[in-house]
Protein backbone atom coordinates (compact mmCIF):
# COMPACT_ATOMS: atom_id res chain seq x y z
CA UNK A 1 0.00 0.00 0.00
CA UNK A 2 1.40 3.71 -1.02
CA UNK A 3 1.52 6.16 2.04
CA UNK A 4 2.31 9.14 0.62
CA UNK A 5 -0.83 9.07 -1.18
CA UNK A 6 -2.79 8.36 1.14
CA UNK A 7 -1.25 10.54 3.59
CA UNK A 8 -2.13 13.55 0.96
CA UNK A 9 -5.50 12.59 0.28
CA UNK A 10 -6.03 13.81 3.83
CA UNK A 11 -4.27 17.02 3.68
CA UNK A 12 -7.56 19.30 3.85
CA UNK A 13 -8.77 16.97 7.01
CA UNK A 14 -5.58 17.18 8.59
CA UNK A 15 -5.89 20.97 8.35
CA UNK A 16 -9.46 20.80 9.87
CA UNK A 17 -8.44 18.52 12.77
CA UNK A 18 -5.89 20.99 13.87
CA UNK A 19 -7.59 24.33 13.19
CA UNK A 20 -10.58 23.13 15.25
CA UNK A 21 -8.66 21.87 18.22
CA UNK A 22 -6.49 25.61 17.74
CA UNK A 23 -9.61 27.45 18.04
CA UNK A 24 -10.98 25.38 21.24
CA UNK A 25 -7.78 24.88 23.58
CA UNK A 26 -8.15 23.65 27.10
CA UNK A 27 -6.03 23.15 29.78
CA UNK A 28 -4.40 20.04 31.44
CA UNK A 29 -6.84 17.54 32.65
CA UNK A 30 -9.53 19.85 31.48
CA UNK A 31 -9.75 18.59 28.02
CA UNK A 32 -13.37 17.41 28.00
CA UNK A 33 -14.19 19.11 24.44
CA UNK A 34 -10.81 17.64 23.30
CA UNK A 35 -11.67 14.18 24.46
CA UNK A 36 -15.23 14.18 22.71
CA UNK A 37 -13.81 15.20 19.53
CA UNK A 38 -10.79 12.39 19.75
CA UNK A 39 -13.21 9.76 20.68
CA UNK A 40 -15.57 10.55 18.05
CA UNK A 41 -13.34 10.70 15.61
CA UNK A 42 -11.38 7.05 16.45
CA UNK A 43 -14.90 5.84 16.71
CA UNK A 44 -15.77 6.57 13.44
CA UNK A 45 -12.58 5.14 12.00
CA UNK A 46 -14.25 1.74 13.40
CA UNK A 47 -11.65 1.55 16.19
CA UNK A 48 -13.13 1.53 20.14
CA UNK A 49 -11.59 4.18 22.39
CA UNK A 50 -11.69 4.46 26.02
CA UNK A 51 -11.40 7.38 28.29
CA UNK A 52 -7.98 7.00 30.73
CA UNK A 53 -6.58 9.20 33.16
CA UNK A 54 -9.42 11.76 33.49
CA UNK A 55 -9.86 13.54 30.03
CA UNK A 56 -7.25 11.25 28.16
CA UNK A 57 -8.08 8.18 25.52
CA UNK A 58 -6.98 5.08 24.18
CA UNK A 59 -7.68 2.77 21.43
CA UNK A 60 -6.23 -0.07 20.36
CA UNK A 61 -6.00 -1.89 16.70
CA UNK A 62 -5.38 -5.05 16.54
CA UNK A 63 -4.00 -6.65 13.14
CA UNK A 64 -5.31 -9.79 11.13
CA UNK A 65 -1.62 -11.82 12.80
CA UNK A 66 -0.61 -11.65 16.56
CA UNK A 67 2.86 -9.78 16.73
CA UNK A 68 4.29 -7.07 19.13
CA UNK A 69 2.83 -4.21 20.77
CA UNK A 70 3.70 -0.55 20.27
CA UNK A 71 2.10 2.43 21.55
CA UNK A 72 1.49 6.02 19.88
CA UNK A 73 1.21 9.15 21.54
CA UNK A 74 0.07 12.53 21.30
CA UNK A 75 -0.28 15.32 23.80
CA UNK A 76 -4.01 17.14 24.14
CA UNK A 77 -3.45 20.34 26.54
CA UNK A 78 -2.99 23.89 25.73
CA UNK A 79 -1.12 26.46 28.08
CA UNK A 80 -2.07 29.92 29.64
CA UNK A 81 -1.19 32.51 27.07
CA UNK A 82 -3.20 34.90 25.42
CA UNK A 83 -3.37 34.46 21.73
CA UNK A 84 -1.53 37.28 19.42
CA UNK A 85 -1.22 35.53 16.17
CA UNK A 86 -4.33 37.18 14.27
CA UNK A 87 -5.41 33.81 12.73
CA UNK A 88 -9.17 33.12 11.50
CA UNK A 89 -8.79 30.15 13.83
CA UNK A 90 -7.67 31.86 17.07
CA UNK A 91 -8.18 30.50 20.40
CA UNK A 92 -11.99 31.39 21.34
CA UNK A 93 -10.99 31.25 25.04
CA UNK A 94 -9.21 34.42 26.67
CA UNK A 95 -6.29 33.26 28.24
CA UNK A 96 -5.58 29.72 26.94
CA UNK A 97 -3.83 28.99 23.69
CA UNK A 98 -2.48 25.86 21.90
CA UNK A 99 1.09 27.56 21.79
CA UNK A 100 3.26 24.36 21.94
CA UNK A 101 1.86 21.89 19.04
CA UNK A 102 -0.32 19.72 20.96
CA UNK A 103 -3.44 20.80 18.68
CA UNK A 104 -1.23 19.88 15.29
CA UNK A 105 -0.20 16.46 17.19
CA UNK A 106 -3.63 15.34 17.86
CA UNK A 107 -4.24 15.79 14.04
CA UNK A 108 -1.50 14.01 12.89
CA UNK A 109 -1.93 10.84 14.89
CA UNK A 110 -5.52 10.95 14.38
CA UNK A 111 -5.31 10.92 10.69
CA UNK A 112 -2.68 8.17 11.30
CA UNK A 113 -5.03 6.05 13.36
CA UNK A 114 -7.23 6.19 10.41
CA UNK A 115 -4.57 5.48 7.59
CA UNK A 116 -3.39 2.39 9.74
CA UNK A 117 -7.07 1.31 10.68
CA UNK A 118 -7.02 0.72 6.95
CA UNK A 119 -4.17 -1.80 7.05
CA UNK A 120 -5.85 -3.61 9.17
CA UNK A 121 -5.62 -6.70 7.63
CA UNK A 122 -1.37 -6.09 6.48
CA UNK A 123 -1.09 -5.60 10.15
CA UNK A 124 0.78 -8.34 12.44
CA UNK A 125 0.21 -7.18 16.55
CA UNK A 126 -1.48 -4.45 18.09
CA UNK A 127 -1.17 -0.60 18.36
CA UNK A 128 -1.99 1.92 20.83
CA UNK A 129 -3.20 5.14 20.28
CA UNK A 130 -2.77 7.45 22.95
CA UNK A 131 -3.90 10.90 23.67
CA UNK A 132 -2.52 11.83 26.77
CA UNK A 133 -3.79 14.85 28.98
CA UNK A 134 -1.90 17.81 30.79
CA UNK A 135 1.56 16.82 29.10
CA UNK A 136 2.84 20.30 30.32
CA UNK A 137 2.57 19.36 34.00
CA UNK A 138 3.80 16.21 33.82
CA UNK A 139 0.61 14.06 33.59
CA UNK A 140 2.17 10.86 32.03
CA UNK A 141 2.35 9.50 34.97
CA UNK A 142 -1.25 8.90 35.77
CA UNK A 143 -1.70 7.50 32.05
CA UNK A 144 1.22 4.87 33.42
CA UNK A 145 -0.66 4.33 36.48
CA UNK A 146 -3.88 3.56 35.33
CA UNK A 147 -1.90 0.78 33.17
CA UNK A 148 -1.49 1.43 29.25
CA UNK A 149 1.82 -0.36 29.24
CA UNK A 150 -0.23 -3.36 30.45
CA UNK A 151 -2.76 -5.73 28.92
CA UNK A 152 -1.58 -6.28 26.22
CA UNK A 153 2.27 -5.27 27.62
CA UNK A 154 3.82 -2.54 25.39
CA UNK A 155 6.97 -3.74 23.24
CA UNK A 156 8.01 -0.45 22.18
CA UNK A 157 6.71 3.52 22.09
CA UNK A 158 7.28 6.43 19.60
CA UNK A 159 6.21 10.07 19.83
CA UNK A 160 6.83 13.31 18.30
CA UNK A 161 7.15 17.10 19.48
CA UNK A 162 6.36 19.74 16.59
CA UNK A 163 9.39 21.57 16.95
CA UNK A 164 10.45 25.24 16.33
CA UNK A 165 14.08 25.28 16.60
CA UNK A 166 13.56 22.62 13.55
CA UNK A 167 13.16 23.94 9.83
CA UNK A 168 10.44 22.66 8.19
CA UNK A 169 11.33 19.53 5.92
CA UNK A 170 13.20 18.53 8.84
CA UNK A 171 13.07 15.48 11.05
CA UNK A 172 15.74 15.37 14.21
CA UNK A 173 15.99 12.21 16.17
CA UNK A 174 19.18 11.00 18.19
CA UNK A 175 20.38 8.67 20.09
CA UNK A 176 20.77 8.57 23.68
CA UNK A 177 19.51 11.83 26.43
CA UNK A 178 17.72 14.44 23.90
CA UNK A 179 15.65 16.50 26.42
CA UNK A 180 15.99 16.91 30.08
CA UNK A 181 15.20 15.72 33.32
CA UNK A 182 14.16 18.81 35.79
CA UNK A 183 13.13 19.34 38.85
CA UNK A 184 11.62 21.98 41.17
CA UNK A 185 12.72 23.42 44.46
CA UNK A 186 11.02 25.45 47.15
CA UNK A 187 13.53 25.98 49.59
CA UNK A 188 12.72 28.30 53.20
CA UNK A 189 15.45 29.84 54.65
CA UNK A 190 14.60 30.45 58.49
CA UNK A 191 16.55 32.84 60.77
CA UNK A 192 15.69 35.32 63.27
CA UNK A 193 14.27 38.57 62.61
CA UNK A 194 15.31 41.74 64.04
CA UNK A 195 16.10 45.55 63.69
CA UNK A 196 17.75 46.47 59.96
CA UNK A 197 19.93 48.98 62.56
CA UNK A 198 21.01 45.71 65.10
CA UNK A 199 22.09 43.41 62.07
CA UNK A 200 23.89 41.74 64.72
CA UNK A 201 21.20 40.77 66.99
CA UNK A 202 19.59 39.05 64.30
CA UNK A 203 20.10 35.99 61.92
CA UNK A 204 19.43 37.61 57.96
CA UNK A 205 17.85 34.73 56.07
CA UNK A 206 17.92 37.05 52.89
CA UNK A 207 22.50 37.51 53.22
CA UNK A 208 22.25 33.46 53.84
CA UNK A 209 20.12 33.20 50.25
CA UNK A 210 22.61 35.05 48.68
CA UNK A 211 25.13 33.36 49.84
CA UNK A 212 23.32 29.86 48.63
CA UNK A 213 22.60 31.15 45.66
CA UNK A 214 26.39 31.86 44.50
CA UNK A 215 27.70 28.88 46.28
CA UNK A 216 25.27 26.65 44.44
CA UNK A 217 25.98 28.13 40.96
CA UNK A 218 29.66 26.33 41.54
CA UNK A 219 28.04 23.03 41.74
CA UNK A 220 27.40 23.14 37.97
CA UNK A 221 30.17 25.07 36.77
CA UNK A 222 32.81 23.12 39.45
CA UNK A 223 31.64 19.43 40.29
CA UNK A 224 30.07 18.59 36.69
CA UNK A 225 31.90 18.16 33.40
CA UNK A 226 31.37 20.50 30.84
CA UNK A 227 30.07 18.09 28.41
CA UNK A 228 27.32 17.78 30.65
CA UNK A 229 24.37 19.86 30.51
CA UNK A 230 23.26 20.90 33.86
CA UNK A 231 21.28 24.08 35.08
CA UNK A 232 20.35 25.64 38.60
CA UNK A 233 17.77 28.16 38.22
CA UNK A 234 16.48 30.76 41.17
CA UNK A 235 13.34 31.95 39.62
CA UNK A 236 11.59 33.28 42.25
CA UNK A 237 12.62 34.93 45.85
CA UNK A 238 10.10 36.40 48.54
CA UNK A 239 11.27 38.09 51.64
CA UNK A 240 10.46 40.81 54.12
CA UNK A 241 7.89 43.54 54.75
CA UNK A 242 9.83 46.68 55.56
CA UNK A 243 13.29 48.34 54.67
CA UNK A 244 13.99 48.47 58.48
CA UNK A 245 12.80 44.58 59.05
CA UNK A 246 15.30 41.67 59.12
CA UNK A 247 13.01 39.21 58.20
CA UNK A 248 12.23 35.76 59.98
CA UNK A 249 12.27 34.09 56.51
CA UNK A 250 13.50 34.25 53.00
CA UNK A 251 12.16 31.71 50.15
CA UNK A 252 13.53 31.11 47.07
CA UNK A 253 11.82 28.96 43.87
CA UNK A 254 12.85 27.41 40.90
CA UNK A 255 14.72 24.58 39.04
CA UNK A 256 17.08 21.95 38.54
CA UNK A 257 17.47 20.69 34.62
CA UNK A 258 20.12 18.16 33.63
CA UNK A 259 20.87 16.30 30.25
CA UNK A 260 22.67 12.93 31.11
CA UNK A 261 22.11 9.64 32.75
CA UNK A 262 23.00 9.87 36.68
CA UNK A 263 22.29 13.71 36.91
CA UNK A 264 20.86 12.82 40.07
CA UNK A 265 23.42 13.38 42.31
CA UNK A 266 23.07 17.11 41.53
CA UNK A 267 19.95 16.86 43.79
CA UNK A 268 21.81 15.57 47.13
CA UNK A 269 24.88 18.36 46.13
CA UNK A 270 22.60 20.74 46.27
CA UNK A 271 20.97 20.02 49.38
CA UNK A 272 24.52 19.67 51.21
CA UNK A 273 25.41 23.42 50.00
CA UNK A 274 22.54 24.58 51.60
CA UNK A 275 22.64 22.68 54.65
CA UNK A 276 25.90 23.58 55.38
CA UNK A 277 25.88 27.61 54.63
CA UNK A 278 22.59 27.44 56.97
CA UNK A 279 24.66 25.91 59.68
CA UNK A 280 27.92 28.16 59.26
CA UNK A 281 25.10 31.28 59.68
CA UNK A 282 23.01 29.45 62.56
CA UNK A 283 19.70 29.67 59.92
CA UNK A 284 17.41 26.70 59.42
CA UNK A 285 16.05 25.50 56.24
CA UNK A 286 13.27 23.50 55.04
CA UNK A 287 13.61 22.20 51.16
CA UNK A 288 11.26 20.47 49.10
CA UNK A 289 11.96 18.89 45.47
CA UNK A 290 9.40 17.79 43.14
CA UNK A 291 10.05 15.87 40.16
CA UNK A 292 8.80 17.32 36.77
CA UNK A 293 10.02 14.98 34.44
CA UNK A 294 12.71 12.72 34.14
CA UNK A 295 15.73 12.39 31.64
CA UNK A 296 14.16 11.59 27.90
CA UNK A 297 16.97 9.02 26.37
CA UNK A 298 16.05 7.43 23.36
CA UNK A 299 16.58 3.79 22.75
CA UNK A 300 19.37 3.35 20.04
CA UNK A 301 17.74 0.75 18.38
CA UNK A 302 14.17 1.89 18.28
CA UNK A 303 15.83 5.22 17.46
CA UNK A 304 17.55 3.80 14.39
CA UNK A 305 13.81 2.18 12.94
CA UNK A 306 12.39 6.31 13.63
CA UNK A 307 14.96 7.35 11.45
CA UNK A 308 14.35 4.92 8.88
CA UNK A 309 11.09 5.58 9.14
CA UNK A 310 11.75 9.74 8.87
CA UNK A 311 13.78 9.01 5.86
CA UNK A 312 11.27 7.54 3.88
CA UNK A 313 8.99 10.06 4.35
CA UNK A 314 11.36 13.81 3.47
CA UNK A 315 14.79 11.91 2.25
CA UNK A 316 17.68 11.16 4.18
CA UNK A 317 19.41 13.67 3.69
CA UNK A 318 16.60 15.79 5.66
CA UNK A 319 17.29 13.88 8.93
CA UNK A 320 19.44 14.87 11.57
CA UNK A 321 20.80 14.18 15.02
CA UNK A 322 21.28 17.64 16.19
CA UNK A 323 19.07 18.51 18.56
CA UNK A 324 19.04 18.23 22.58
CA UNK A 325 17.20 20.57 24.45
CA UNK A 326 17.03 21.41 28.35
CA UNK A 327 13.22 21.52 27.94
CA UNK A 328 11.29 18.60 29.76
CA UNK A 329 8.63 15.99 28.03
CA UNK A 330 7.02 13.69 30.26
CA UNK A 331 6.78 10.93 27.36
CA UNK A 332 10.00 9.80 29.12
CA UNK A 333 7.33 8.24 31.34
CA UNK A 334 6.66 5.71 29.08
CA UNK A 335 10.34 5.23 27.85
CA UNK A 336 11.01 4.05 32.02
CA UNK A 337 8.70 0.89 30.86
CA UNK A 338 9.86 0.50 27.55
CA UNK A 339 12.45 0.78 24.63
CA UNK A 340 11.18 3.72 22.51
CA UNK A 341 12.07 7.38 20.30
CA UNK A 342 10.80 10.59 20.23
CA UNK A 343 11.00 12.64 17.16
CA UNK A 344 11.25 16.71 16.36
CA UNK A 345 9.13 17.56 13.36
CA UNK A 346 10.46 20.69 12.31
CA UNK A 347 8.09 23.59 11.02
CA UNK A 348 9.96 26.40 11.47
CA UNK A 349 9.65 29.30 8.27
CA UNK A 350 10.42 32.39 8.61
CA UNK A 351 8.03 32.93 5.31
CA UNK A 352 5.14 32.31 6.86
CA UNK A 353 6.11 33.39 10.26
CA UNK A 354 6.20 29.95 11.89
CA UNK A 355 9.87 30.48 13.50
CA UNK A 356 8.33 32.07 17.21
CA UNK A 357 9.26 30.21 20.00
CA UNK A 358 7.15 27.32 21.85
CA UNK A 359 4.88 29.31 24.37
CA UNK A 360 5.03 32.21 22.56
CA UNK A 361 1.42 34.16 22.09
CA UNK A 362 2.72 34.02 18.13
CA UNK A 363 3.20 30.37 17.84
CA UNK A 364 2.33 29.22 14.70
CA UNK A 365 2.87 26.36 12.73
CA UNK A 366 3.61 25.36 8.94
CA UNK A 367 0.56 23.49 8.24
CA UNK A 368 2.56 21.41 5.99
CA UNK A 369 4.36 19.69 8.81
CA UNK A 370 1.40 17.86 9.19
CA UNK A 371 1.49 15.77 5.94
CA UNK A 372 5.51 15.00 7.80
CA UNK A 373 4.11 13.99 11.24
CA UNK A 374 1.46 12.12 9.96
CA UNK A 375 3.24 9.78 7.83
CA UNK A 376 6.24 9.55 10.16
CA UNK A 377 3.55 7.82 12.16
CA UNK A 378 2.54 5.28 10.23
CA UNK A 379 5.75 4.69 9.02
CA UNK A 380 7.84 4.15 12.60
CA UNK A 381 4.33 2.07 13.63
CA UNK A 382 5.20 -0.28 10.31
CA UNK A 383 8.82 0.08 11.44
CA UNK A 384 8.40 -1.14 15.15
CA UNK A 385 6.05 -3.90 14.25
CA UNK A 386 8.44 -5.39 11.56
CA UNK A 387 6.86 -5.24 8.71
Amino acid sequence: MKIKPLVKGCHTELIGLYRDFHSCPELGFQEFRTQEQVIAYLSRCGLEPREIAGTGVVAELHGSQPGATILLRSDMDAVPVTEETGLPFASQHPGVMHACGHDGHMAMLLVAAKILTGMREELSGTIKFLFQPNEEEAGAWKVVEEGIMNSPKVDSVFGLHLWSQCPIGQIDIIDGPQMAASYYFDLKIKGHGGHAGFAHESTDPVFIASLIMQAVQGIQTREVNALDPAVIMFTRMNAGTSTTIVPEQAELKGSIRFLYAGGEALLERFEQVISHICAAYGAEYELELNKGNALLENHPETATFARAAAAEVVGPEYVTTNIRTMAGEDFSDYLAHAPGAFAFVGFNNPEKNTDYPHHHPKFAIDEDALIIGTELHIRAALKMLAI
